[in-house]
């Protein structure tokens, strides 16, 4: 009964998944016409203006992570906390310090860095937040983001250089990451990163919503919570719980 019982819920969590998706698919279809910031690959930074307080906050931001990044052998890596990734990255080179995944808050993370934490707060639409940590020699294949509904960002902490071996596409086109600079695109078009040096490249990762005409506004807002009551986010958050706990002890026997 019970193994028939699980069965049957995973099914149910699997067909609402994809009914999710299916939803997504049409409303993407209008996302192009009623974007407020247009179609585009990259985009520029004067464009938002939250970020401004971003980078001028960034050597706080910095501190907060080089003390995490002490404990950095006690990350986890970014598949450990989504499964789903490991068509991306199998090995111990992509690291990830969460704050925010779907509007859902580590609060212990957040303790730890309350000045980001803080200042990530204040980003309108910000769903998901946390320091993407590549190690030396790190590739990320290419590959594609789930909906066009948010806009990635990134705030480059630690960017070794040259920056020509630091890099990333975004379909046809190249970025280089700056400390204390911002990087912004679209990563529903296929993307590739390289750190093809011998340091880590660190950046704050956010995924924001798109700046869309109403009531296309509101609709995406609701389409990212139904996306976060699927079984893919709600297992990452599990996951994520539990490496919490486990960094929380580490940095407090400190």
């Amino acid at each position: 009964m019970n193994k028939l019982y699980l069965e049957a819920k995973a099914k149910t969590r699997h067909l609402v998944a994809a009914m999710i998706r299916k939803f997504e698919r049409q409303f993407e279809k209008l996302i192009r016409h009623f974007s407020l910031i247009g179609d585009a690959t990259f985009y520029d930074s004067h464009q938002f203006s939250w970020v401004v307080d971003l980078e001028s906050n960034w050597t706080t931001i910095r501190k907060e992570l080089e003390e995490v990044l002490k404990y950095e052998d006690y990350l986890p890596n970014f598949q450990d906390i989504s499964p789903e990734q490991y068509y991306l990255t199998k090995d111990n080179r992509w690291k990830t310090y969460f704050f925010y995944a779907y509007g859902l808050k580590a609060e212990n993370n957040c303790q730890i860095c309350p000045e980001t934490s803080r200042l990530i707060e204040k980003v309108p639409g910000m769903k998901t937040a946390f320091f993407s940590i590549l190690l030396p020699h790190k590739h990320i294949p290419e590959h594609c983001g789930p909906y066009k509904g948010v806009i990635r960002y990134h705030l480059g902490l630690i960017v070794p250089q040259p920056k020509e071996n630091c890099r990333i596409r975004v379909g046809n086109d190249f970025g280089y990451w700056e400390e204390g600079k911002s990087l912004i695109f679209d990563d529903t078009f296929e993307h590739e990163v390289w750190n093809d040096t011998d340091a880590n490249r660190v950046v704050l990762f956010l995924d924001v919503l798109r700046p869309m005409r109403f009531p296309f506004s509101v609709i995406n807002e609701l389409i990212i919570k139904l996306i976060s009551w699927t079984p893919f986010i709600q297992d990452a958050l599990l996951n994520q719980k539990e490496w919490d706990k486990r960094f929380e002890e580490r940095h407090n026997s400190y």
